[in-house]
């Protein structure tokens, strides 16, 4: 449980908190005073040539001042131009160029100027520019010829822009030119190469420049280079490329950036380094980019002047270059002169101080004029940056201008002195009613003005003490406040402005309420999951007040779902679940204050959530992390997971960076270089893992090159004639620095020519314009702005493949059996393949059957033989056939020409097994077999073999074989006894000899299956014999006589209606006997409740859960309407037996037969 006081609420309707005490004293608007610049546009105003223009300047002032403007320092008639305006009530100008005109023309340096009666005001000198973004001039670029491990620059001197463009490279493809310590933009716009290696011998290289207003891009024609090679690079020691020399010197203002470069040229590629000379860099400010070759130091000041050096070096030496910087300054305000309101008489003073490298000269104006061209003014003493009034009166009313000005720039600043005799006036509405809650502290406000400025007393109740003291302050503007509010503090306060001319005076109600508390809190819970939970939050408030109880979960409003109750005094969770787990806060709240109580709903199984977490020992490349362990909800904590999140590359997306023993609650965190880490910290028990901690503070390593490269690299062709090489990027821990990007180098591998290399953004390359597949050496080196990652492997990828051009020849054929062929072939000439040898593939189709009248597929087939091969096995060919076959060579571009088309011919197989084998029992003495001929004969069918056996459990008998003509697909076996059951196996045979034998089993005898399921499966033969169709009818006749007999003994001789009965007995032009099924029913008398509905045996479903369906071929199409059964039984393989249903077997008459037999 925790509790949380909240500051009460304060609305500015009631309570009126004023400005600093200190704050400039403003003259109500209803008073005359002179004008005040209160809104301008820019020193350097840069607008867009497609917009209208818009010069902004306002002004207040009594009377409403008017507004006029100069332009180049001369007066601007804005009626003689229709296409400039100025607002109503305001001195902005609105240049309109809808109806033409060109916005050049009317470049320049305004200034506008606010005036009334009391004075003038100016703004400062607005200097009126049209962005520009001028095309690059055309010209012819010659082939940049470049010798391997030479440095090098393409200059881009791109057009001069308005603003200034920003500069970068990229391919006239639109490809990002891919940066690293070796190549690089410098901040001139240039791209240096300290070093020129093969791979940078890409397509074209184009400087591009983006205008900022024009939203366009401007593209230089590409650079062409060509690196020639040579047998070795000779390493050199460092040199510089930009700057030369081995000094210079540099001017920066006070406030900008100091931006020094540092770009050197050597073999290998240097590493540069920064020092300051007789210090150490500023580290709060300092910034180092471009891979280490830019220093920057931000906002800087006079204490960053001094001489830096950087320090190229490489394995072969060093050299340095010093650098002197100088900071001058623009004049900065050290006292900005202030608005001056004096009465008849007074005395008072301008101050008007700023500072500059060099020394910025102060020159004062009065009204927009020298004051040395105004007239004189025996009250006024100007003394260098200062002006002193002395006895001033009325006609002393005036704007004064302080411009203060060096070199590089200008400070303008207005004050008006404005002589006024006002007596005090209150400036609040009057009596006040402000409520606030007890103990708390409270401010009172009572805005005045007056000329000369009153004092101001304040007053409780009419008491005549002054409130000062004690509880009470009084600020300096008359604002009171009160420490700590109590019970007697209640009243009327009255605050008196007074000066020579007169009083005023306000009142304010001041009204003490009880606060808002929470004395019955809810308390932190631990529960099951799926049980109710209950937290109570019982409030007390002044009855005066309106309460709202509202609750939060986890710091955001709940939403109360069907799961939860709100009631004035609880809040009821059922069925508490693991997201309902969290810290529950009741906020009582009035209009004026509130009060917070705080729980944790523990929910048992996951831990809590770690919290508090500090990081210490901040290292470069470490850090440690302490946390307090969150409650383990009775299940110890095994593991804590320390996530991390960076805000650079993934913000807000968590990422697992170590896991430690739940014993501990420290842990030194390895770090990755330029990462911006915020970390959280996961307990896990065997239940589960806590919600995430809260993150911790940020922390931000350094940079520093790359240590590893990207990981997967390729070298792949898609076209025929180029080379894709793709790699996996690298994630944010190991990019080490800003500008991440990778360095592509690749070369011939057989040729050993000069590396050529690219720089990418992206995570593939594309190299055009190669041979067809050709062997390439591909490195991939990872590089940011602080340098270049270790030296990369050396991966072999090849360009794009072509179609081969050579197929097989010598193609021979031996037929192994009646499936298979052997394939023998002499392989091709390595230069025909144009790539990867991927396999020798044959197709082959089947062209017809050596059986009359066998219609075959001729669809195509393929078997392949990976790698360079001469020979093959082609399998699983039909027998007995005609096949023709060609072959080809397939690399990773596709089948090259196909070979001379060769022909074979399978000899006979065994033959499949036969087709739809069928046993069928129409009595207890017979078993029919039929079946019809194998789908795949593979041969001429010499006849069939049927081996059969009886068992009867575990016993069997004696097998039987019998062979019968290959045109004999029927066949009948005499049972030996009704008891067992038996297994047949047939198989047809060819010259070859017997194929798959197809094999069925009888049904259960009636004493193993149940009775429905016997019935089911041999109702159909049944019902086609006669006895057994006499057998029916009899029964039949005989039922419907006892049904007649019983309703005549149940009428007693009583006379009733009869309806002629269907009753049509089964003669062979009856439909149904074809089928095996008959119909009888009983219109007037429905079956009892156990007996059948018909005699056929069809049980109703209250009798048995089987459905007959179950134990035929289909469960469609198997049933009249009447529900009997008209298909005919066929055994299946996984319906040996079946479960019955008890009832069925007393009752069924079919059943009953089978008793007696």
């Amino acid at each position: 449980m925790d509790r949380q006081q909240a500051l009460p609420w304060v609305h500015t309707a009631l309570i009126l908190f004023l400005l600093s005490p200190g704050g400039a004293i403003e003259i109500p608007m209803d008073l005359t005073q002179p004008p005040t610049i209160t809104k301008q546009s820019v020193k350097d105003h840069i607008v867009d040539p497609r917009d209208n223009i818009l010069i902004e300047c306002e002004a207040k002032g009594n009377p409403a001042p008017s507004f006029h403007w100069t332009r180049n320092s001369r007066f601007f008639n804005i009626a003689k131009d229709p296409r400039v305006s100025m607002r109503r009530r305001s001195g902005t100008l609105v240049i309109d160029f809808r109806s033409g005109g060109r916005p050049e023309e009317y470049e320049g340096e305004y200034q506008c100027f606010a005036r009334n009666k009391f004075g003038t005001a100016l703004s400062n000198r607005i200097r009126l520019q049209v962005s520009k973004s001028p095309l690059w001039p055309k010209e012819n670029l010659d082939p940049v010829v470049v010798q391997e491990g030479a440095p090098l620059t393409l200059q881009c001197n791109p057009p001069p822009g308005l603003p200034s463009p920003v500069i970068f490279w990229m391919s006239s493809s639109m490809e990002p030119i891919t940066q690293d310590k070796r190549v690089s933009q410098g901040h001139n716009g240039d791209l240096y190469f300290s070093n020129v290696m093969l791979q940078d011998m890409q397509t074209d290289y184009s400087c591009n420049a983006r205008f900022h207003f024009t939203h366009t891009i401007q593209q230089k024609n590409p650079f062409t280079l060509k690196v020639l090679t040579t047998r070795g690079v000779a390493e050199r020691t460092p040199s510089f490329m930009y700057p030369q020399g081995t000094s210079s010197s540099k001017m920066v203002l006070r406030g900008m950036d100091l931006l020094l470069d540092c770009i050197a040229s050597g073999v290998p590629t240097p590493d540069i380094a920064w020092y300051k000379k007789g210090g150490d860099l500023p580290s709060d400010k300092t910034k180092f980019e471009n891979f280490n070759k830019a220093l920057r130091i931000t906002n800087v000041s006079e204490e960053d002047s001094g001489e830096y050096f950087c320090l190229a070096s490489n394995k072969m030496g060093s050299i340095r270059h010093t650098i002197s910087v100088r900071v001058k300054a623009a004049p900065y305000w050290l006292d900005e002169p202030k608005n001056l309101i004096l009465a008849p008489g007074e005395d008072g003073r301008l101050v008007c101080r700023a500072n500059g490298n060099p020394k910025p000269t102060v020159q004062w104006m009065v009204n927009g004029e020298p004051l040395q061209s105004a007239p004189p003014n025996p009250n006024r003493e100007v003394a260098g940056d200062t002006i002193i009034f002395r006895d001033t009166q009325i006609s002393s009313r005036a704007v004064y201008q302080c411009n203060t000005s060096n070199e590089h720039g200008y400070l303008l600043a207005n004050a008006f002195v404005s002589v006024l005799d006002v007596p005090p006036r209150m400036l609040s509405p009057r009596n006040q009613l402000i409520r606030v809650i007890l103990y708390n502290r409270t401010r009172l406000d009572c805005p005045f003005f007056g000329s000369p400025i009153p004092t101001l007393r304040w007053f409780k109740n009419g008491q005549g003490s002054n409130l000062d003291g004690g509880n009470y302050h009084v600020y300096e503007n008359g604002s009171l406040e009160i420490k700590m509010i109590r019970k007697e503090d209640q009243g009327i306060y009255t605050c008196v402005a007074t000066n020579i001319l007169g009083k005023a005076e306000n009142q304010v109600r001041l009204e003490v309420k009880d606060p808002t508390r929470i004395y019955r809190m809810p308390e932190d819970q631990v529960v099951k999951r799926g049980t109710t939970v209950q937290l109570e939050c019982r409030v007390k408030h002044d009855p005066s007040l309106k309460l709202m109880v509202s609750w939060l979960k986890d710091d955001e409003p709940l939403y109360i779902g069907n799961r939860m109750k709100k009631e004035d005094d609880s809040l009821t969770i059922f069925g508490v679940a693991e997201r309902d787990q969290g810290s529950y806060t009741c906020m009582a709240s009035t209009e004026l204050d509130q009060d917070l109580a705080k729980a944790y709903l523990t929910v048992l199984g996951r831990p809590d959530r770690p919290r508090d977490l500090e990081l210490t020992d901040l290292a470069e490349r470490s850090v440690r992390l302490t946390w307090i362990p969150g409650d383990d909800n009775n299940s110890p904590i095994t593991d804590y997971v320390i996530q991390f999140e960076e805000d650079q590359f993934q913000p807000g997306v968590w990422h697992d960076h170590s896991k430690f023993p739940g014993s501990v609650n420290s842990a030194v965190l390895q770090l990755s270089p330029y990462v911006n880490y915020q970390f959280r910290v996961i307990a896990v028990n065997e239940v589960g893992s806590s919600h995430p901690s809260l993150p911790s503070e940020r922390y931000r390593t350094s940079g520093a090159p790359p240590e590893s490269n990207p990981s997967d690299v390729k070298g792949e062709g898609t076209r025929k004639n180029n080379m894709e090489i793709t790699w996996t990027p690298m994630n944010a821990t190991s990019a080490f620095g800003p500008n991440l990007r990778y360095i592509v180098k690749w070369r011939r591998r057989e040729t050993r020519e000069t590396w050529n290399n690219v720089t990418v953004w992206g995570s593939r390359y594309v190299v055009g314009q190669t041979p067809v597949y050709v062997p390439y050496e591909i490195r991939v080196q990872a590089e940011n702005d602080f340098g270049k990652g270790p030296e990369p492997d050396t991966v072999i990828g090849y360009s794009g493949e072509d179609y081969p051009r050579a197929a097989p020849t010598e193609v021979k054929i031996r037929v192994l059996n009646s499936t298979a062929i052997s394939l023998q072939w002499n392989r091709v000439y390595s230069d025909t393949v144009q790539g990867q040898l991927r396999e020798y593939r044959a197709y082959y189709w089947r062209e017809s059957s050596l059986l009359k009248n066998l219609w075959v597929s001729q669809k195509r087939q393929q078997a392949s033989f990976p790698g360079d091969r001469p020979r093959g096995v082609v399998a699983r060919l039909f027998p007995y056939s005609n096949y023709k076959l060609e072959m080809v060579v397939v690399n990773g571009r596709g089948d090259g020409p196909r070979s001379e088309t060769k022909e074979f011919t399978t000899p006979e197989g065994v033959p499949s097994a036969p087709r739809r084998f069928r046993v069928r029992q129409p009595n207890l003495e017979t078993i029919n077999l039929e079946w019809d001929h194998p789908e795949h004969p593979n041969g001429i069918l010499i006849g069939y073999t049927l081996k059969y056996v009886a068992f009867n459990g575990t016993k069997l008998g004696k097998q039987l074989v019998e062979n019968f003509s290959p045109n004999q697909t029927k066949f009948s076996v005499q049972r030996a006894d009704p008891v067992s059951r038996y297994r047949f196996s047939l198989s047809a045979r060819t010259q070859v000899g017997s194929g798959e034998a197809a094999t069925e089993e009888t049904p259960a005898p009636p004493n193993e299956a149940t009775p429905t399921a016997a019935y089911t499966n041999n109702q159909a033969d049944i019902a086609t014999q006669g006895w057994f169709i006499g057998l029916m009818c009899a029964i039949a006749l005989l039922v419907l006589i006892l049904l007649i007999v019983c309703f005549i003994k149940r009428s007693r001789g009583g006379k009733y209606p009869v309806r002629e009965k269907k009753d049509v007995p089964l003669g062979p032009e009856d439909p149904k006997e074809e089928d095996g099924s008959f119909d009888y029913s009983d219109e007037d008398n429905k079956p009892l409740q156990g007996s059948q509905t018909s005699l056929d045996g069809t049980i109703k479903q209250q009798e048995s859960d089987d459905s007959l369906v179950d134990y035929g071929e289909g469960g469609e199409g198997q049933f009249n309407e009447d529900g009997s059964f008209i298909g005919q039984y066929t055994v299946k393989k996984d319906k040996e037996e079946t479960e019955g249903n008890e009832s069925s077997e007393a009752t069924s008459p079919v059943n009953a037969i089978y008793s007696l037999a």
